[in-house]
């Protein structure tokens, strides 16, 4: 079964699905429905001591995780899967421990959960007051990625949401073991533990069914290729908050330092190439090819990169890939990067709107006037001037962990925390107003 195959058979979730499950299914969702009730009422204290019950149990349990972990690696292997998603799809102990430090880091955090987000008093006396709720029921549906089995029931919780995982075939086993866990955590505190339920082992016809469960569940939340989200875009009955793929950009403007341009290029695409905040398409003004492209792309090539370049970057470093039309418009998730010399900032933004997936977006420049035009002007979901494309991270942003990054305009916008799962409210206070 090639790569390919294995996430045909997660898209393929959305396709058809029989009835007769639907009974134990919808007990699933109607039981994490009554269980999100009990958080409304759960102090930030209790949800902390959930979620630091849940860190110790993903560090007691790292050996059977692990074990799991391996099964699932090696029938990823045995699959074809890519070199960059059995990254993703892998956990070991520091990844295991890093987890752990960001539930606790959730748990750190002030819940959203009744903020006030404004208010005010009508001149007839009323009292109005906006405030932070749940959503209640969240449903995920993702691929290989075990580590948002945690991320997410860790924000889940915290915003006082339940929260229904569907995570994929490729890490079934994964998943299977960090759920048990995770259940074990919150029924120890005195929480139901059907905050958090799986849908795993009900398939493809569970994915799709869960996208027809409007009612049962609030908002859905797809991460994992492009063929995979929007397919849960198009065919979700239930609203969905749609996470994107990462053809991210960097540009090095002409006033770029050479320095830290190097630096910068090298830490994006190299420091984890899997993920989808790693640089894929690297954009050079061409008054500074000669200068920036030698350094850069041999410190990339030093580690393994390969350059798909266009003619004019070959004019200048020979040793690359010639970069085709599909180049452009491919996330590589690898030790790949497309790199083509412009003819400065404006056909710079104009590849980056042609090509962009909206996701992240960096210029490299000593020009005020150069990176206030690519700030304004760029429209994605998160803009830099002289950073690293990997800060857009939950982890990174002060979140403790991430949803996802959205790539909509719609209620949520770049990395998905704690508020991003929670709506609003209006609390009206009177003393017996009435309308004329």
């Amino acid at each position: 079964m090639s790569e390919t195959s294995v996430r045909a058979a997660d898209e393929a979730a959305v396709t058809s699905s029989p009835d007769s499950f639907l009974g134990p299914f919808n007990t699933k969702l109607l039981a994490a429905r009554e269980a999100s009730r009990s958080l409304a009422t759960a102090t930030a204290q209790v949800k902390n001591d959930a979620l630091e019950a849940i860190a110790r149990a993903v560090l007691s349990g790292a050996e059977r995780v692990i074990a799991a972990n391996e099964l699932d690696l090696e029938a990823g292997r045995q699959a074809g899967l890519s070199e960059g998603l059995q990254d993703r799809l892998r956990l070991d102990l520091a990844r295991l421990e890093g987890l752990a430090d960001a539930v606790r880091d959730v748990a750190a955090l002030v819940d959203p959960v009744g903020q006030v987000v404004r208010g005010s008093t009508l001149p007839n006396g009323l009292g109005l007051t906006q405030v932070r709720v749940p959503f209640g029921v969240v449903g995920a549906i993702y691929e290989a990625r075990p580590n948002v089995t945690i991320d997410i029931a860790a924000l889940a919780l915290k915003s006082g949401n339940a929260v229904v995982l569907r995570g994929g075939s490729a890490a079934q086993n994964s998943n299977g073991v960090l759920v048990e866990l995770i259940q074990q955590a919150i029924a120890s505190v005195g929480l139901p533990s059907e905050l958090v339920q799986t849908i795993d082992e009900f398939g493809r016809e569970g994915a799709t069914q869960l996208m027809r469960s409007r009612g049962l569940i609030d908002v859905l939340i797809p991460r994992g290729s492009a063929n995979l989200i929007q397919t849960v875009v198009r065919e979700s009955q239930v609203p969905v908050i749609e996470t994107g793929d990462g053809i991210v950009h960097v540009f090095l403007d002409e006033s770029a330092d050479a320095d830290l341009a190097a630096a910068i290029v090298h830490n994006a695409k190299t420091q984890r190439p899997s993920v989808c905040n790693a640089l894929e398409t690297l954009l050079v003004h061409s008054a500074a090819a000669e200068r920036l492209l030698p350094g850069v792309l041999g410190g990339l090539r030093a580690s393994g990169v390969t350059i798909h370049g266009d003619e004019r970057t070959a004019a200048v470093f020979p040793d690359v890939v010639p970069a085709s039309e599909d180049d452009w418009a491919t996330e590589y998730m690898s030790l790949d990067l497309a790199v083509r010399v412009v003819d400065g900032l404006d056909e710079a933004m104009e590849h980056i709107r042609r090509y962009s997936t909206h996701h992240t977006e960096s210029i490299i420049t000593q020009s005020l006037a150069n990176s206030e035009r690519f700030l304004a002007e760029v429209d994605s979901a998160v803009v830099m001037v002289n950073a690293s494309t990997r800060f857009t991270d939950g982890g990174e942003f002060g979140f403790g962990a991430e949803v996802g990054i959205s790539t909509q305009k719609l209620h949520a916008r770049g990395p998905m925390g704690l508020p991003e799962l929670t709506s609003t409210k209006w609390i009206v206070r009177g003393t017996g107003q009435v309308r004329s």
